[in-house]
């Protein structure tokens, strides 16, 4: 069920993340999907390895919702770094 979990909680993470973010980040809803997942895996990578919460793969648990948008807030700002226009 964990692995399952967090392959939704990345698509509803990254959509939400995507809102809460300001600015324009770029990609489309593909790219907001997969940067989600991978930021819901490691949102609970953190909370298990880092922050000790034990087993956080319950889909109506507070601190699962948490971690998983707070990862993919963290990719999709690594995202938007890396795919910003320099301006001159």
């Amino acid at each position: 069920m964990g692995f399952l979990t967090w392959i939704i909680f990345g698509l509803l993470a990254g959509a939400l993340a995507k809102a809460i973010m300001p600015g324009k980040q770029g990609g489309g809803m593909l790219i907001t999907m997969i940067l989600g997942i991978i930021g819901a895996f490691i949102g609970g990578a953190i909370g298990v390895y880092v922050l000790h919460w034990g087993d956080v793969d319950s889909f109506w648990n507070f601190r699962s919702w948490i971690l998983a948008i707070g990862g993919a807030l963290i990719v999709l700002w690594i995202y938007g770094m890396l795919t910003r226009e320099t301006r001159a």
